[in-house]
């Protein structure tokens, strides 16, 4: 990996595919020279000595002609990467992109490496590592929680209290070794129940975090939620209902449902795929039907959650009846065609069935008139444990990285701590200090490797 910033880069930051408008991104030395060698409108080199954003064309020749531009002009280290950046708006057509692309090579610049903008503003010191895989978590975010994640760690919701503890141990550090330098002189910098106090508040805060990695990254990852039930009980139109598409077959005939169906959801924030499931055939015949019944199996055994439909317009039958007999935690009972239901109440056509002790808290919902779903969607929320629902609070990739370092970082303070209070000299606790703040350093990036950056960044996109 090359650590200079001599060369300069560029790419395509906006997603593929046509749009009313793209980006070409340009960092290095040579950025703002690129753009004026195809920018046509007012421009100076006064304009280019400041921050500022030039209106103008893009010169691109034939056969496209000329092409309206924005340009976002950073020409000192004021900028993401703290190099002299250039951002080129232009009409989201891939033809003029891509010609945009080639002038901007024609000029000077390099195509950037995946994640090379990122990598080159940790290398300048704007953001630590946990940011830079923030803005990973950013872009493959697949539900608002993990969006609001990604953006509170991208924001140094992490890198904040890691960098203010990395701050106290340092000062115990230099307490402890200025005492060292006056150990004839019988000077004390910081005393003994001072110093086990601070090490045991920095290990409890270090374990807090190692616990919330542990969480994330020993998680179930996707979230899988399994419709299932009798045949005919409204499991496809269930999750057409949620989906807000037609994405499972809808049949008043029973047993249309042979292969299972997903769709990747978006539920009160969190990212699920919700399963459409074939529904039980007690006497299912060799071949398909049997095929379906055993996928029908798999995939309500490996779902984190399960959506147990029961026909609100026709009483239990013996195998629902069984089915509810069995405690199950992960199984939310979901009773539906409620428009269909009779009518025992004017506002709710299902009280007296649910007051059977089978039916407790089940919820009532109509595919067809949308009632109850967002209800169901919030108790579906409620209902995924913490690990599924994301709420450790760091983005994965930072969760598998870090858990290891802050687990020895933690074991090192404690380690520190006893060492101290037990009197067996300052030496020994100052060397178990160092060694958990060389771990936290690896978290933050101030301790890091070549290969551990090229693992990072080569996960990224071009332009970002």
């Amino acid at each position: 990996m090359r650590m200079d910033f001599d060369d300069t880069i560029t790419a395509i930051a906006s997603a593929p595919g046509g749009a009313v408008r793209g980006v070409v991104r340009i960092s290095g030395p040579q950025a703002v020279a690129c753009l004026a060698d195809l920018f046509q409108g007012e421009i100076s080199p006064t304009t280019l000595r400041k921050a500022g954003v030039l209106q103008g064309a893009l010169a691109l020749g034939d056969p496209l002609g000329d092409a309206p531009c924005q340009a976002f002009v950073w020409p000192t280290d004021r900028s993401y990467t703290r190099q002299p950046s250039v951002e080129i708006h232009t009409i989201g057509s891939p033809p003029v992109l891509e010609a945009t692309l080639a002038a901007v090579r024609r000029g000077g610049a390099r195509l950037a490496r995946p994640g090379e903008f990122t990598q080159r503003a940790f290398l300048a010191g704007r953001i630590d590592l946990t940011q830079a895989e923030a803005v990973l978590g950013v872009i493959d975010a697949d539900s608002q929680n993990e969006l609001t994640v990604a953006l509170r760690q991208m924001a140094g919701g992490l890198a904040e209290p890691l960098q203010e503890l990395r701050d106290r141990l340092l000062n115990l550090l230099a307490d402890l070794e200025a005492g060292l330098d006056f150990v004839e002189e019988d000077i004390e910098f910081i005393t003994t129940e001072q110093l086990t106090s601070q090490l045991r508040e920095g290990e409890q805060q270090v374990a807090a975090l190692a616990e919330q990695m542990r969480t994330r990254s020993d998680g179930p990852g996707e979230i899988r939620i399994a419709i299932s039930g009798w045949p005919n009980v409204g499991k496809s139109s269930l999750l057409n209902a949620l989906a807000g598409e037609s994405a499972a077959i809808v049949s008043p005939l029973p047993g249309a449902t042979r292969d299972y169906v997903a769709r990747r959801l978006d539920l009160h924030g969190l990212s699920c795929l919700v399963i459409d499931t074939a529904g039980f055939e007690a006497d299912a015949a060799a071949g398909v039907a049997d095929a379906a019944q055993s996928q029908m199996r798999r995939q309500t055994g490996d779902a984190h959650l399960r959506l147990f439909c029961l026909d609100s317009s026709r009483p239990l039958n013996a195998w629902e009846e069984q089915q509810l007999s069995e405690p199950d935690p992960l199984r939310l009972r979901v009773l539906t065609k409620g428009d269909q239901a009779p009518r025992n109440t004017s506002s709710d056509p299902t009280a007296a069935r649910r007051n059977d002790p089978l039916l407790a808290g089940a919820m009532l919902t109509s595919s067809r008139t949308g009632a109850g779903l967002e209800e169901l969607k919030q108790a579906i929320a409620s209902a995924l444990p913490t690990a599924a629902s994301g709420e450790a609070g760091v983005v994965a990739g930072t969760a598998s990285r870090c858990r290891e370092s802050l687990e020895l970082a933690a074991a090192s303070l404690a380690t520190a701590g006893q060492t101290a209070a037990a009197g067996w000299g300052d030496e020994l606790t100052a060397a178990e200090i160092r060694t958990a703040l060389a771990e936290l350093g690896r978290v933050v990036g101030a301790v890091y490797t070549d290969d551990l950056l090229d693992r990072i960044f080569s996960r990224f996109c071009i332009g970002k």
